[in-house]
């Protein structure tokens, strides 16, 4: 092959490569240290009412925070079905979505709770391949995406535009799976997450084998390539950071349930069910802060 020849196809093939190497990096979650979160305190959790998940509800100013358990569900509810209630979120303009699923069916149920204090209900038909459990939702900074996940062992969370906020959604159409956020490591039985930024998770993960990052119970943090805002698929660097709190006067297997992160004062929550008769006594919902 003539010299002038074999220069163009070098200068072709390094176009090429930087092309593509540009993409990976693009597609690639930022790189950024991992958060410490420390813990700072506790409070008992109900086991009926406090029990599966929390939320921090900043409109209107002064809000309660919100909890849900088996004792929150109405009967309303649970006479059509709707008997299980997974870990809620909070929209920065106070609207309030609770996750709940049936034990057989084609579809889940996401409950809004306006500012005013009216609700409604949003069903979401299941895509192909999807797993009926509706265990958590987490409402994107901007309000306009809630992430959602499966129980079990996923590498996925589900993106929908968040009912009740995001313009396009309606009490009466189907609530539509939008995109997909694909993580680069394994999770399972992820109970709750929680926006810190645009761009990072934090989670909890009922984990009870501790093979996939070596900790059972582990807080993890998930780190997107790009704000989930339903437009395209987005990746996740999954980093477990530490073992959830697990301590009590009963021995046996502990749960870890639904997290909050309170952006008015920076406080993380996670509650942690006790095993056995203690789940009455000293469940608790445990406060960390960033150190």
């Amino acid at each position: 092959m003539p010299l002038r020849a074999r220069q163009r196809r070098r200068a072709v093939l390094t176009a090429a490569l930087a092309l593509a190497t540009a993409a990976v990096l693009s597609a690639a979650p930022p790189a950024s240290a991992a958060d410490t979160w420390t813990e700072v305190g506790s409070d008992r959790a109900d086991p009926l009412t406090e029990s599966q998940g929390l939320a921090s509800v900043e409109v209107p100013a002064g809000s309660p925070n919100r909890y849900t358990g088996i004792g929150t569900i109405p009967v309303s509810l649970s006479s059509r079905g709707w008997n299980h209630v997974g870990d809620p979120d909070a929209s920065a303009n106070g609207y309030y979505v609770e996750p709940y699923q049936a034990d057989s069916g084609t579809a889940k149920m996401f409950r809004v709770q306006a500012p005013g204090g009216a609700w409604s209900e949003y069903t979401h038909t299941l895509s192909s391949g999807e797993a009926l459990n509706n265990s958590w939702v987490a409402i994107s900074p901007d309000g306009q995406g809630m992430l959602s996940g499966e129980y079990g062992t996923m590498s996925r969370f589900l993106v929908f535009p968040t009912p009740g906020v995001n313009a396009a959604t309606s009490p009466s159409a189907n609530l539509p799976q939008v995109s997909t956020v694909v993580l680069d490591h394994a999770v399972r039985d992820v109970q709750g997450c929680d926006f810190v930024t645009a761009t990072r998770l934090l989670c909890s993960s009922d984990d009870p084998a501790g093979t996939l990052f070596g900790v059972t119970k582990p807080l993890l943090q998930v780190d997107l390539s790009a704000p989930a805002n339903g437009t395209s698929d987005v990746t996740g660097h999954v980093t477990a950071l530490r073992q959830l709190p697990l301590r009590s006067s009963c021995s046996g297997t502990f749960e870890a349930e639904g997290i909050d992160y309170d952006r008015r004062d920076g406080t993380l929550r996670v509650i942690v069910v006790s095993p056995g008769f203690c789940v009455l006594t000293d469940s608790k919902t445990y406060r960390f802060t960033k150190s």
